[in-house]
């Protein structure tokens, strides 16, 4: 029963880890960057672009909470470019 119990547990721990064969990464000039690291700062630039439209227009003195706004909004932009790009 307790070796049941063991192969119970261990089994879904094992299939976590097996899940990662690899990490994505691209050769940018001669060097590997983690794909995450590209799509998080594709993000950031699109959060900027975001935020200037906001400003211009004058919504972004009406939003409740900025940070939070703007950390979805870069959580979602990074989350949409490794969508796309690794699809």
């Amino acid at each position: 029963m307790r070796f049941m119990l063991r192969c119970l547990t261990s089994l879904p721990a094992t299939a976590l880890i097996t899940a990662c064969s690899e990490s994505p990464s691209r050769n940018i000039l001669g060097s590997y960057f983690p794909t995450w690291m590209l799509c998080a700062l594709i993000g950031v630039l699109g959060v900027v672009l975001v935020r200037v439209v906001l400003v211009r227009t004058g919504v972004d003195r009406e939003l409740p909470v900025p940070v939070l706004v703007y950390l979805s909004l870069w959580i979602a932009i990074t989350l949409a470019v490794w969508l796309a790009w690794l699809a």
